[in-house]
């Protein structure tokens, strides 16, 4: 029988020397390492450690965007910039804070819903935009950057401000305002029910302060929003600053100037408003009103009488619409309203193009839209129809709805007391439902996104 070979491990016993079993190469890696940190942690306490400096961090997270602590940081300057200018003393900064990142992340969901849905605004929009907010101010272009730079706003950052507002509010036009209905019937009831009612026949400057309940709220967080409701209503009373507190304490969009309603008709206030009002002198603040919405202080800081007559300037006009929509981009439905333009320009028609072309009702009535007062059509639409003469064209309009050509066809003046109070509970439950339906769109909108919120971390 052949001999066995020793191991080499024999071998080495045989020979008097030790060998070891072989050290396998992630643990040798790892003994690498934690001696290369050892090395590292020894030779630490002979540098001069050196601070760590935070650029910036994330304060909310909204879907897939983010809103840093310079943005925040930024917003804040300038809201306290407006507030001191209203000669309003600024609220506690945490508070402060806190309002303007909740309304920089309810502004991020709407224009992430803008851009997903193709709502935009190019720049030759956005500057004819800025030309009238310099125009309004009886400033140059020059002028109005000096002033913003003053103020310690670039114009870059003035520009994409404007650009947001301007899709805000045809965002809240196309998904809100459009769908609103009010019928002939609502108007007969809301003038009823308002028959009798103490001070429907006067006019109201008011301040307001909103403490908003959630739909389906536990009696755990109403007693918490009513807390929250009470406090400001217990600084008010002890002699803060209205505007101060709206600041500080309110949900209502207006609350970053002050709570400023200004004038409202007594027909065009809920009964809750007005029962709050009776006993209140001008300067005074009322009690606590809870309703659907939330938790309501109101302050009346002027009271005047309604009963003069109402002279209102009234414009027959007709256009051509040309919507756009996935199929319609922008461009080629200003392209078809610019070749419809050429065409009257040579002496087409224009009830005859509104016929074969207008997508909008009044296209098989030639266009006409009849007798429109103040506040009938969309604001570009209204603005651009007041800059025409009678029988003049306006060129490529553009609104929520698409691009128009409008043509004014003739104005006139018109006592509208008669129909005052009509036109005035119109315009109450439209503002009403207009309100209701929005805040109801906005907090749906909410709840479908994804918002993370880390202001308190440090």
């Amino acid at each position: 029988m052949a001999q066995a070979h020793p191991t080499t491990t024999e071998r080495d016993r045989e020979s008097g020397r030790i060998s070891h079993a072989p050290v396998r190469r992630p643990v040798l890696q790892a003994l690498l390492l934690a001696g290369a940190l050892w090395a590292v942690a020894c030779a630490a306490p002979a540098q001069q450690a050196k601070p760590v400096v935070v650029l910036d961090r994330i304060v909310a997270v909204v879907n897939n965007e983010v809103i840093t602590r310079a943005d925040l940081d930024e917003r804040y300057r300038y809201s306290a910039l407006q507030l001191n200018k209203q000669g309003t003393p600024l609220p506690p900064r945490e508070a402060l804070e806190k309002q303007i990142l909740d309304r920089l992340i309810t502004d991020h969901v709407q224009l992430q819903l803008a851009r997903e849905t193709g709502l935009r605004v190019d720049d030759s929009e956005l500057d004819r935009a800025i030309q009238r907010i310099a125009q309004e101010n009886k400033l140059t272009l020059e002028q109005l950057r000096a002033a913003l730079e003053k103020d310690g706003v670039t114009f870059p950052r003035f520009r994409e401000d404007i650009r947001s507002e301007i899709i805000l509010s045809r965002l809240r036009q196309r998904e809100v305002d459009n769908r609103i209905v009010v019928s002939e019937g609502e108007i007969d009831s809301f003038i009823n029910a308002q028959q009798g009612l103490a001070g429907r026949g006067e006019q109201y400057n008011l301040s307001h302060i909103l403490v908003r309940v959630p739909e389906n709220a536990s009696p755990q967080q109403i007693q918490a929003r009513r807390s929250r409701a009470e406090e400001a209503l217990q600084q008010l009373r002890t002699g803060a600053d209205f505007r101060q507190v709206a600041a500080a304490f309110s949900d209502a969009p207006d609350a970053l100037q002050g709570g400023a309603m200004g004038w409202r008709d007594g027909v065009r206030l809920p009964t809750l408003f007005l029962d709050g009002l009776k006993n209140l002198q001008a300067g005074q603040v009322g009690p606590l009103l809870r309703s659907a919405n939330g938790f309501h202080i109101i302050r009346l800081n002027e009271r005047r009488s309604s009963s003069a007559p109402v002279i209102v300037r009234r414009t027959h006009a007709r256009h051509i619409l040309v919507k756009t929509n996935e199929l319609v981009p922008q461009a080629e439905a200003r392209r078809r309203v610019e070749s419809l333009r050429e065409r009257l320009d040579n002496k087409a028609d224009f009830a005859q193009l509104a016929i074969l072309y207008s997508e909008d009702a009044s296209g098989s009535k030639g266009g006409d839209l009849g007798w429109l007062s103040p506040g009938d059509t969309v604001p570009e639409f209204e603005s651009a129809m007041n800059s025409l003469a009678p029988a003049e064209i306006s060129g490529p309009v553009q609104t929520p709805f698409g691009w128009h050509l409008i043509q004014v066809l003739e104005r006139r003046d018109e006592d509208m007391s008669r129909d005052r109070q009509r036109l005035a509970a119109q315009s109450a439950l439209r503002a009403r439902k207009s309100d209701e339906s929005y805040q109801e769109w906005v907090r749906q909108l909410r709840d479908r996104a994804y918002i993370e919120v880390r202001l308190d971390e440090r």
